[in-house]
């Protein structure tokens, strides 16, 4: 394409500035290096949309042109997503700024050997900034406008960090810098009840900074740059926790805890129980459609056992959460523990299982659970 008045030449100083092997990893470097809130975002990420904003500047600049709407629609776009990333408008501003100079410093290094004058050079320089104001306008009120449904209400700024934490991806990186959670080690999460105990948990667990802790959909939810300690035991408080990992993985990590919390409870656990302590309980647990599947297929025994099939089903399970020991099970119940060996004989005889074996003890456990559950 020809361009009157050595046009030309400003566009072939133009596409030797975008086509630079170097410049775009360098910015991105710069950027990553100067703006700290966008730091913590993907080399990809801040890298995709530089390149996109430097290739929309350099067709606007090579047709003398102000921005098109199709290329206010991606300003507006990358606000959205700033703003829900959590990044400062200010920041996003600052990290365009930082990349405009380092691409301006470069054209100008190579201005002279292309033959554009310094008087091309500031027109172009005009014709850009007019480009940038239009940019800037609809990236701001992009930003500003998801800000404002995103923006936590007074007092529940931790709440709003702990839902971008508990996001993943490059929000959840962000929220933890925010809030001064360091990732070195990774983090752990920690889960409870509401309640009176639950306190007691917060309290323990922010006596060792830096933490983060809110109810987040009913849940007491704590976030730590380390495992808390064992002293919730003897306290009748109960906590599922999970981690480490790192902050792009948390929501995951959230639902292990929640999960180690639900099989707690469900043996009458207390203290804090890290998912791997009761890793087979919380996979039983978590799969009603199987635990449907075995009230479907030993309906027939639950009928047979009759009045007496609760009681069973209780003698059961304290003989096998007491590792098979029928006096401990006995003092349990309040029964003797020749009680116990006939109920459980009697449960094998009518379901089949035979639960004194390692995958029949499993069987039993969670249909007897699951019988006495499903009673209540």
């Amino acid at each position: 394409m020809t361009h009157p008045d050595g046009w030309t030449t400003v566009v072939d100083l133009i596409e030797r500035v975008v086509g630079d092997d170097e410049l775009l990893p360098s910015v991105v470097a710069g950027v990553r290096t100067t703006v700290r809130e966008v730091s913590a975002l993907p080399t990809s990420d801040i890298a995709g949309h530089t390149r996109a904003l430097l290739v929309a500047a350099t067709r606007a600049l090579a047709a003398r042109r102000g921005p098109t709407e199709a290329e206010l629609s991606f300003v507006a776009d990358l606000g959205v997503t700033r703003a829900r990333q959590g990044v400062p408008i200010e920041s996003v501003l600052g990290a365009i700024h930082f990349a405009e100079r380092a691409i301006w410093a470069r054209a100008r290094e190579l201005a002279r050997d292309q033959g554009v004058s310094a008087e091309q050079l500031l027109d172009v320089r005009d014709l850009y900034d007019d480009w940038a104001e239009a940019v800037r306008a609809r990236l701001i009120s992009a930003h500003r406008a998801t800000g404002a449904t995103t923006d936590p209400l007074p007092g529940r700024r931790d709440t709003a960090l702990l839902r971008r934490l508990l996001q993943g991806g490059s929000a959840a990186t962000l929220a933890a810098a925010e809030a001064g959670l360091p990732v070195t080690d990774g983090l752990w999460v920690l889960v409870a009840r509401p309640g009176e105990t639950a306190a007691g948990i917060e309290r323990a667990v922010r006596e060792h900074p830096p933490v983060l802790c809110a109810t987040v959909d009913d849940l007491m939810v704590g976030v730590l740059t380390r495992a808390p300690s064992a002293r919730l035991k003897g306290t009748g408080a109960v906590a599922g926790l999970a981690g480490p990992a790192e902050p792009e993985k948390l929501a995951p990590v959230q639902r292990l805890a929640t999960a180690a919390l639900t099989a707690a409870e469900s043996t009458g656990r207390t203290g804090l129980i890290h998912i791997a302590d009761v890793a087979w309980l919380a996979a039983l647990t978590e799969r009603a459609d199987l635990a449907t599947v075995l009230l479907d297929r030993y309906a027939p025994a639950w009928a047979t056992l009759g009045p007496t099939a609760e009681s069973v089903a209780h003698a059961v399970l304290a003989w096998l959460e007491s590792d098979r020991d029928v006096d401990l099970a006995g003092a349990r119940l309040f029964v003797h523990p020749n009680t116990v060996r006939n109920r459980v004989r009697r449960f094998a005889a009518v379901t089949g299982i035979d639960p004194a074996g390692t995958f029949g003890a499993m069987t039993a456990w969670w249909l007897c659970r699951t019988w006495l559950h499903d009673a209540t």
